[in-house]
């Protein structure tokens, strides 16, 4: 069978599953702008496509997103003939559609089946867009109708679809009904026996200092620093942590960006924002306890997971983390956000401690009470990385219901484009 992969950032969600297809016997081609000349990775013919255009720089705000995923499409599709005229056709296309690539490709090869990676279905309820009140949308009514437009991308990607695939529960319910039943919930999977506890690991903070599993050690992770993520609860929340628990080391990884909120006021980092807001409340001994990571490589970030006493995750009802999940399989013991996305990994009391996102009061007791009593550690962290192994692990669960869905899709009748 061909396969056509179609990523921006490639492998991306297809890291695992383009090596098993290719193992498979399938031929593999993927399109992406991330390469500037053909290469073959792991058995996978991976093509360049070249971006073509620009923002307009007066177009309608409601418009400028989808700008820049039409830009995108236009784009593939003209790589996507070059690779016609070749003599390529696809049995079936996988597509993280989420950057608009895929959205003409139906009109190359309208036999092809289509399958996509259904990230999220924008929604304009108080539950998502009004969740956090500290910080509201600045025009309400206008914020409504620009999360309207942000979603033309998936419904005109609807309209051809043929399968999607979601990572969660949680995700796959935040598109319409009319999409369920094209839809399959598959995690990307965790690599379990690669994440898994390591008591002797250790993480250098500085030429003075390095952690281990010996010490006190409570970490924090986002890919950015920011309010969807709950930075704000949890520095807000630093201050008596670090009086109470006086040998902690508090270790935080993220960059200074912003994956997916608002961007921090002009000139400014949600991450420094909360330091300026905290950090006359933290003596100068406590603050030298609190060490930011930035982004780093893998193995770090890997060592740090595995030295962590407790681990903090917080997020708005959004995507599920990978840090949580992974986090679960190295054993930690989990304080996470009572938010729906949680709930769907963890169990309160069994998996780990569920709190209320906003009640930073009560972060620091049960954080204070987990850090305390080391046979709950122990065993919520047991059955986290149990959890995980059942639910979640690549080998074993995700990576064959991928690779099912996959097959599954050449099997489809291909839906015809609509005008």
């Amino acid at each position: 069978m061909n396969i056509l992969l179609i990523h921006q950032n490639f492998p991306g969600q297809y890291k695992h599953l383009a090596p098993a297809l290719v193992a498979r016997g399938h031929q593999v081609v993927a399109l992406t702008p991330k390469v500037k000349e053909p290469q073959v990775w792991k058995g996978v013919h991976v093509l360049p496509y070249e971006i073509n255009g620009s923002s307009s720089p007066k177009i309608h705000p409601w418009l400028a997103d989808f700008e820049t995923k039409l830009i995108r499409a236009t784009s593939c599709y003209r790589g996507a003939l070059g690779l016609k005229d070749k003599g390529f056709t696809p049995d079936v296309i996988c597509a993280h559609h989420g950057w608009g690539e895929s959205m003409f490709l139906k009109d190359v090869w309208p036999n092809a089946r289509l399958g996509l990676y259904c990230e999220l279905y924008h929604l304009t309820s108080s539950e998502f867009s009004g969740f956090d009140p500290e910080f509201p949308p600045r025009n309400p009514e206008g914020d409504k109708f620009r999360i309207r437009m942000k979603n033309l991308n998936n419904r005109l990607h609807h309209e051809i679809m043929d399968a999607g695939l979601s990572p969660t529960q949680f995700q796959a319910s935040t598109f319409p009904d009319h999409w369920q039943e094209r839809l399959t919930v598959a995690h990307d999977g965790i690599d379990t026996d690669l994440v898994c506890p390591n008591p002797t690991a250790s993480l250098q903070i500085s030429e003075d200092l390095t952690l281990t599993c010996e010490d006190e050690v409570i970490t924090f992770i986002n890919r950015n620093l920011e309010p969807y993520r709950g930075y704000h609860i949890f520095m807000r929340a630093l201050p008596d942590i670090l009086k109470r628990r006086p040998n902690a080391h508090v270790v935080l990884i993220g960059g200074d960006d912003v994956s997916y909120g608002a961007k921090a006021p002009k000139g400014q980092t949600w991450k420094q924002i909360f330091i300026d807001e905290v950090r006359g409340r933290i003596p100068t001994p406590h603050w030298d306890r609190v060490h930011y990571l930035g982004r780093v490589p893998y193995d770090r970030y890997l060592s740090m997971v595995q030295v962590s006493t407790a681990h903090v995750y917080l997020t708005y009802p959004f995507v599920l983390s990978w840090s949580l999940l992974e986090s679960m399989s190295a054993g930690c013991a989990i304080l996470a956000s009572d938010t729906a996305p949680v709930r769907e990994a963890i169990s309160d009391g069994e998996t780990g401690i569920l709190t209320d996102f906003f009640d930073h009061a009560a972060l620091t007791d049960k954080l204070d009470t987990l850090l305390d009593d080391p046979a709950m550690r122990q065993r919520l962290g047991e059955n986290a990385r149990a959890h995980v192994r059942e639910t979640y692990d690549l080998q074993t669960v995700c990576l064959p219901k991928h690779i099912d869905w996959v097959e599954n899709l050449a099997t489809l009748p291909a839906r015809p484009v609509i005008d």
